[in-house]
């Protein structure tokens, strides 16, 4: 593998020309998939038949080589034309990183990259319902390796080829076990009843005695180290498309809009400067959301480089991608909500009419922002400013006295309570 990702700007052009008509379509149909609760599974093919999920990987395996600034440029556009698909795209977009993480460092992922290059995509299956823990079991039969579990927040595998589960094994050890969605005793519900990103697919999927290959399996341990920044940057984008959609949505609806307030500043709703302001204020938030996502990309790509560049480069990477995505994370989880509540200010009251659904930004962005709670996102920000104290790379949810048995003990949190890909809370 060549780490050199192609020519960025003349790679993200000709990526820009080749999806952008795919977004046109998905944003063609997107309120009437709200509308409908129907899942983007045509979206995602026509995503799938384009190549949108190599835009990662080097051209010499058939992906379009782009930088993480390239991709999340485009990933917002993907974002502003449907907020569901880049979530439902997480996990994918996280497996796709691990490969090129660990490709050509004494392991060959080539037949991964090549994988999803020919157009296979990936979800995940992390989290667990209940107190925490992990309950899905990898084990050696007389058969061979099986996998029995439960996995809520399974974000994006209804739509995908293969899932990227946690397990442990019967010594207690920690795996990654990626297995194909059509292998016998693997079940996915979409059963995920959020008030928004309703159309993720982040429900249920249930192992039972299902058959797993050796060479899929993984230690987790080894996971990409940058992976929750990973994570929570893919969440930062769809916020960011959110906040474009709203400014789109207020300039469409203040433009065409006809009836007036008789205690408002003008004939015409669109020349009324204080509605004017609103929607500019709109934008700004959106800007600045647009601005922090690219930012956080930006140290995406230089953690990506430092894997190469010695242990304490690489930590020093690790550690600011971190704190980058904690403090967009931070902002952008009330300044998206302000942004997409704010339609309703420059509009009348029948712009509450369901058909319209106008409420779904706001909904979309609450749920998002729910996510991770960024309010523990800036303690630990506050901390490295004053106490210079490193953040955490994996944390989670779960029952309080098993987290804190197994940190007393100096052992990794199960793969079950960690804060996962897809995860609401």
């Amino acid at each position: 593998m060549t780490d050199t990702l192609t020519d960025t700007s003349t790679a993200h052009a000709r990526a820009a020309a080749k999806y952008r008509p795919v977004f046109e379509r998905i944003a063609a149909g997107a309120l009437d998939r709200e509308l409908a609760r129907e899942l983007p599974f045509e979206q995602i093919n026509w995503l799938r038949e384009a190549g949108f999920g190599a835009a990662r990987i080097p051209a010499e395996f058939g992906g379009d080589g782009l930088g993480w600034a390239e991709f999340t440029d485009l990933l917002i556009e993907l974002a502003t034309a449907d907020s569901h698909i880049p979530q439902a795209l997480r996990g994918h977009i996280a497996l796709v990183e691990d490969s090129l993480y660990h490709h050509g460092r004494g392991d060959d992922r080539s037949g991964w990259l090549r994988r999803f290059a020919a157009g296979e995509l990936a979800g995940n299956a992390w989290t667990e319902p209940g107190a925490g823990g992990t309950a899905t079991v990898l084990a050696e039969t007389d058969a061979g390796l099986v996998l029995d579990g439960r996995k809520f927040y399974t974000t994006g595998t209804i739509f995908a080829d293969w899932i990227d589960v946690t397990a442990k094994r019967p010594d207690g050890s920690h795996v990654s076990v990626i297995v194909a969605t059509r292998t016998s005793g693997v079940e996915t519900y979409d059963d995920w009843d959020g008030f928004g990103q309703r159309l993720t697919g982040s429900g249920t999927t249930v192992f039972t005695n299902a058959a797993v290959d050796p060479a899929h399996v993984f230690a987790f341990e080894n996971r990409f180290p940058y992976q929750t920044a990973l994570y929570q940057h893919i969440l930062l984008v769809v916020l960011a498309g959110i906040a474009q959609a709203a400014v789109t949505e207020a300039g469409t609806q203040v433009r065409e809009r006809k009836r007036v307030f008789g205690n408002g500043n003008a004939p015409l709703v669109r020349q009324d400067p204080q509605i004017l302001q609103v929607v500019g204020e709109i934008s700004a938030k959106a800007y600045v959301a647009r601005a922090a996502a690219l930012s956080v990309a930006h140290s995406l790509d230089r953690v990506f480089a430092a894997r190469e560049q010695g242990a304490d480069v690489e930590k020093a990477a690790n550690i600011a991608a971190e704190l980058e995505s904690a403090r967009a994370q931070t902002v952008l989880s009330t300044l998206v909500p302000e942004a997409a509540g704010a339609i309703f200010n420059a509009l009348g009251a029948s712009s509450t009419s369901a058909s319209k659904a106008l409420d779904r930004h706001w909904r979309n962005a609450r749920t998002v922002a729910t996510h991770n709670p960024f309010i523990y996102k800036a303690r630990i920000v506050g901390d490295w400013e004053v106490n210079a104290a490193e953040p955490p790379f994996i944390w989670g949810i779960g029952e309080a006295a098993a987290q804190e048995a197994a940190g007393a003990a100096g052992l990794p949190l199960p793969a079950g309570t960690r804060d996962q890909p897809g995860t609401a809370g």
